[in-house]
């Protein structure tokens, strides 16, 4: 997933003028004041939090006395550190038969997609490392497709400002971004061509429109362009971990585990580039780019999560400062802030989730939190991954295993107390109102608490008509709504809730067969219910941003 054989940074700084340049444009300078504001902004939040179930909210002060700002000072000295090694060839493969840059070619192009980030991105670190070696300059290419799924304005401006601090960055490091508009097998051949670009690496995505991009960009692609694609987003790439779909987290967890020894490596630093482009880059007008979106502009922006890495970094922070000793206990407790927040970072690929494990394990006075935050973060993630890459019917009843899609069948027919259409789910219009309170949580905010997703997507089964209605409503409402849809750990939610993926049968009942079953009653034993429903029935929908919004 990432290696590489970066030459020494002496080499990078030629004369005093580079040398000058490289201060005033180091990025991690760049985004420093950024990410100190953020952290304020998510202290602030947490000093507000509301009291938890049973008791106080538990006094949250900054980790170890530590400064704001002192999670990128250490991670910064960490990539310098890891300057030099070697690039780990498990990481990747070849989509095409060619291996070799052809001679007189003009750069080496990183196709982005779903890693969205310069630093901890081992797609980069090997498209550097290929462009270094041939002494070529180094480019970046982005292609914006207007539609994508159900995704909606909070989601596209969420990764547009993102990629707006993506291409800052890339300016300061003598690296050209490209944004192309449309679709990559439309686009990318032929700008690929016009740019004689010797190599182009990408990144990886188990979904099924982003691996039908890579088939058509393949189809198009001349013989003579090496085609490699990086597992960047998972720990252990996804080929690694298993050649075939795994039946749950015991089948998988053995197998990551066992190679994170391997894999779990520290990440080197994206360094400013020595081998500058003859060519540079269209300038982008962010404005123009997103006003020209086609996408539902009713699902607006949430204030809480600060796109880009910066913003990911400052979350991380906050995240092991103030809540992360509280998550082996609290996590399913919707009343408390003890999650991490990570999620809309870690799907949009601004945050590295290998940083973020390297990080966390870190921390050596949270040792039970730090094993459950791993098994989720690295284990489950990477199941959900795994499950998508090997099972093209990932989002249907039709790839649910044989035991559960018989359970559902046998009761599809069930009679149901309460009959909800797509409209009235959407507008948390149910009799329910922990139910509505959820629903409001992720309409205002993009997110829903985890422990609460699950309940969630279980009552839709229950007041739908069909198992496969059921489906296709939460995947719906999930990938509008919230700024980590689109995502296998969303698929793989509503299969797990739905169609028991990653489960086992259970005693069974009326409409639910032997898929496991949660009710009302049973969130009131675990937290105050009654506390979370005031939370977010007092909250009124506030008027509708300005949509064009600066990114």
């Amino acid at each position: 997933m990432f290696h590489i054989g970066l030459f020494s940074r002496c080499l990078y700084i030629r004369n005093s003028r580079r040398a000058l340049l490289r201060v005033i444009s180091d990025p991690n300078t760049l985004i420093h004041y950024s990410i100190m504001s953020a952290n304020k902004r998510n202290l602030k939040r947490q000093k507000e939090s509301p009291d938890s179930a049973g008791g106080k909210q538990p006094k949250l002060t900054g980790g170890k006395g530590r400064e704001s700002g002192w999670l990128l000072k250490e991670v910064t000295e960490l990539r310098k550190a890891a300057q030099g090694c070697e690039f780990n060839k498990k990481r990747l493969r070849y989509l095409s038969d060619t291996q070799k840059i052809k001679q007189g070619s003009d750069g080496v192009l990183y196709w982005m997609s779903r890693d969205q980030r310069v630093q901890d991105n081992w797609a980069l670190i090997y498209a550097q490392q290929l462009a270094l070696t041939e002494k070529l300059p180094l480019h970046i290419c982005f292609c914006l497709v207007p539609r994508y799924l159900d995704a909606a304005y909070r989601q596209y401006t969420f990764m547009l400002k993102g990629l707006r601090e993506v291409a800052k960055e890339c300016k300061s490091l003598d690296i050209q971004f490209h944004l192309l508009s449309g679709e990559p097998g439309q686009k990318l051949p032929s700008f690929v061509k016009d740019w004689k670009f010797g190599a182009v690496v990408t990144d990886f995505n188990p979904l099924r429109v982003p691996l039908q991009w890579i088939e058509a960009v393949k189809k198009h692609f001349p013989s003579d362009i090496p085609f490699i694609q990086v597992d960047a987003h998972n720990v252990v790439p996804c080929w690694e971990a298993s050649e075939k779909l795994e039946y749950g987290a015991r089948t998988i967890r053995g197998k990551i585990t066992k190679l994170l020894p391997e894999f779990l490596t520290e990440i080197p630093l994206v360094d400013t580039h020595p081998h500058a482009a003859s060519r540079t880059a269209k300038p982008v007008d962010w404005e123009e780019v997103l006003s020209s979106l086609e996408v539902d502009r009713s699902v607006g922006e949430v204030d809480w999560a600060q796109p880009g890495s910066s913003g990911g970094m400052a979350m991380l922070e906050s995240f092991i400062d103030q809540r992360l000793r509280l998550f082996a206990t609290h996590r399913n407790n919707p009343n408390y802030d003890a999650l991490s927040h990570l999620s809309p970072w870690i799907h949009a690929g601004q945050l590295s989730a290998q940083r973020v494990v390297k990080q966390v394990k870190r921390e050596k006075n949270s040792s039970e939190s730090v094993l459950s935050f791993t098994e989720e973060l690295v284990v489950r993630r990477e199941l959900a991954d795994n499950f998508c890459f090997y099972n093209q019917n990932y989002d249907s009843i039709s790839g649910a295993y044989d035991w559960a899609k018989k359970t559902l069948q046998d009761h599809a027919k069930d009679s149901r107390q309460y009959l909800y259409t797509k409209e009235q789910l959407e507008n948390g219009k149910t009799h329910d109102q922990l139910w509505n309170a959820a629903q409001r949580q992720l309409v205002l905010e993009g997110k829903m608490h985890g422990f609460l997703r699950m309940y969630w997507a279980k009552k839709i089964l229950e007041w739908t008509a069909s198992p496969e209605e059921a489906l296709s409503i939460s995947i719906y409402l999930n990938d509008r709504l919230s700024l980590d849809g689109c995502d296998p750990n969303g698929y793989v939610g509503c299969m797990w809730s739905v169609c028991g993926i990653h489960d086992q049968g259970w005693a069974e009942r009326p409409i639910f067969g032997k898929i496991r079953y949660m009710n009302y009653a049973g969130c009131k034993r675990k937290f105050d219910v009654a506390q979370f429903e005031r939370k977010y029935a007092a909250i009124k929908e506030t008027p509708k941003k300005d949509t064009k919004k600066s990114v």
